[in-house]
């Protein structure tokens, strides 16, 4: 069996780049995917975004309510089965937790599972429910249970190196989530940790690695998770590859970086636990040694394709589509099959918001019917609104109508709202029966909506003969010439000018001022963007966004994208800040 993790940075453009959700899956070729980063909320689970033929879904989402983070993290696990009832597949798991504190609210944990949760928060009593629950609230984390092994996702917390109250949240995330691991192995459990964990352990696995990249508190965290360093874990990527280096996962967004693989190794599959076979005695024999058969990075889902993608120029004209991370798999073999089992109650498949949403067959049949009248009442109004036109046309080449500005202008909108809540009551009232009943006949149609028009036309001039007011003429005219030359010589007067020919010489002069600034505005700014050192090419304009003196204050960099300095053709590392004739506002 194969699993797969990946960080999609979002699931709904992942699907419609994908065109839709089953594709996406099938593309990824695997029994169990882990997708983190699906920002979708528990109030937008919807049956094409969380549900898939062939596969059983288990979500967690954001809960937390900060406008700042709405939108924000998710995880989702997605099982590939031929039967979500009875199943004897390892893929499907026999249970599933959203979390892993135990907290939250839900009526799917139970039995041995929920004494397994209560067990994993002991030693935390330091800790009040408040903030456990704070921790668990930004969903990023599912658990499955796959009776040879429990399976994490996980969304590791990103957290500034001058952001103390993220470094603090990061910190406490972790070693929750690990007493959680560490009473589950304590067990005899397997567990298996995949995901987005926000780390690059060692220098290897970074781009830009200085001396002291790897005395990094969440770093020595992470290392001290490995076997090597007598913890529990196994670093399946790394134990299976080494030595290979320049072997990234994530780049940034803003900088080019993946043209020329300038990244980092931060999306992970770790494992701890003993094999499978009955004679597992010796040290040699662990989980790892004995059923992963290779452990890859899928570098074919990378945005930047050589070859096919423009070289980067500050961004501004290159989108790439996809997500910034690629997924990292794991090949297992000799893994037997399990009793057969259902799938667990956290599955989409029993989600109110995705099964409470299902149409019936009336409404299904009620809306065709609407949306059938509707389209006909347009197509005839439409036509008659043509026709009119076209009559009119043979004496002049417009379609006009007298208008009386006063109090009766607003009696002629009763009559156009009472026929629409008319139609809408109508269609609302329609029912099983009545779509196997003959339906009115197209002429029909036709002639009740002349009937109305004709109505509303005679309504409308009579309201507006009986006013009191004066008049006032406006030509509606198909041709939009006619309608500007209308417009100026209605009043040239009220624009400052004598004459119409004056009125639109101002007009033209006003305009080619305009034009003429602006290009010499255009010029100004190009005559004032640097040139990089490195490759005497013209700069991009950056502003600051970090909080700080600085913050709003522009200034120019490289247009290249960012890569080692070893190479010429990349980022040459050129900075200036833009000039300012007045002082920098701080």
């Amino acid at each position: 069996m194969k699993i797969v993790t990946y960080n999609i940075n979002g699931l709904r453009p992942r699907i419609s780049q994908f065109g839709s959700l089953r594709k996406l899956l099938d593309s990824l070729d695997a029994d169990i995917i882990c997708f983190q980063e699906t920002k979708i909320s528990k109030q937008e689970l919807r049956a094409d975004l969380v549900r898939a033929d062939g596969y059983e879904s288990f979500f967690s989402c954001n809960r937390n309510f900060d406008k700042s983070r709405a939108g924000y993290s998710g995880v989702a696990t997605f099982c590939r089965v031929k039967s979500a009832f009875s199943s004897d597949e390892v893929a499907l798991p026999v249970a599933a937790e959203e979390g892993f504190t135990g907290l939250l609210e839900s009526p799917r944990v139970t039995g041995p599972q929920k004494d397994e949760c209560s067990s994993a928060l002991e030693g935390l009593e330091e800790f009040s429910r408040d903030e456990l629950l704070k921790v668990d609230s930004e969903g990023r984390c599912v658990i499955t249970d796959h009776s040879h092994f429990v399976l994490f996702n996980v969304y590791g917390p990103r957290a500034d190196c001058d952001d103390t109250e993220r470094i603090q949240f990061k910190g406490i995330f972790f070693k929750i989530i690990q007493r959680r691991w560490e009473c589950l192995l304590h067990q005899g459990r397997r567990v298996f940790v995949v995901g987005d964990l926000n780390i690059a352990p060692t220098a290897i696995d970074r781009c830009d690695a200085g001396p002291d990249f790897e005395n990094n508190e969440f770093r020595r965290w992470f290392r001290s998770l490995l076997v090597e360093n007598e913890g529990q874990f196994v670093d399946v990527f790394r134990t299976k590859h080494p030595d290979r280096r320049e072997a990234y996962t994530c780049w940034p967004t803003n900088t080019g970086a993946e043209e020329f693989n300038f990244g980092a190794r931060i999306d992970h599959i770790l494992i701890s636990g003993s094999c499978l076979h009955e004679e597992s005695g010796q040290e040699e024999h662990n989980f790892v040694s004995c059923h992963v058969e290779d452990c890859e990075i899928l570098i074919q889902f990378k945005r930047w394709k050589p070859g096919n993608t423009p070289r980067w120029k500050g961004g501004r004209s290159i989108k790439l589509e996809g997500s910034d991370h690629v997924p990292v798999c794991v090949s297992l073999e000799e893994i037997p099959s399990v009793p057969p089992h259902g799938a667990p109650s956290l599955s989409t498949r029993y989600c109110p918001q995705v099964y409470g949403c299902q149409q019936t067959l009336v409404s299904m049949l009620t809306r065709k019917q609407s949306a059938e009248s509707f389209k006909n009442s347009e197509e005839s109004s439409s036509f008659l609104e043509a026709h009119d036109c076209s009559e009119g046309s043979a004496r002049q080449r417009s379609c006009s109508t007298t208008f009386c500005l006063g109090s009766n202008l607003a009696k002629a909108g009763p009559h156009v709202e009472t026929r629409k809540k008319a139609r809408q009551s109508q269609w609302s009232q329609l029912s099983l029966k009545s779509f196997f009943q003959k339906s009115s006949s197209h002429s029909e149609t036709f002639a009740r909506s002349t009937n109305d028009i004709k109505l509303s036309r005679t309504d409308v001039s009579a309201s507006f003969c009986c006013s009191n007011s004066s008049p006032v003429h406006v030509e509606v005219s198909s041709n939009p010439k006619d309608c500007i030359a209308d417009v100026s010589a209605s009043s040239p007067a009220d624009n400052g000018c004598d004459t119409i020919a004056d009125c639109q010489l101002s007009v033209k002069e006003k305009s080619n001022v305009a034009l003429l600034e602006w290009q010499r505005i255009q010029q100004h700014m190009q005559n004032s963007i640097p040139l990089c050192k490195g490759h005497n090419e013209p700069c991009v304009a950056r502003v600051v966004k970090k909080a700080g003196p600085n913050l709003g204050r522009r200034f120019y960099v490289c247009a290249r994208a960012e890569g080692p300095a070893s190479n010429p053709e990349a980022n040459c590392g050129y900075f200036k800040w833009a000039a300012s004739n007045s002082k920098h506002k701080r």
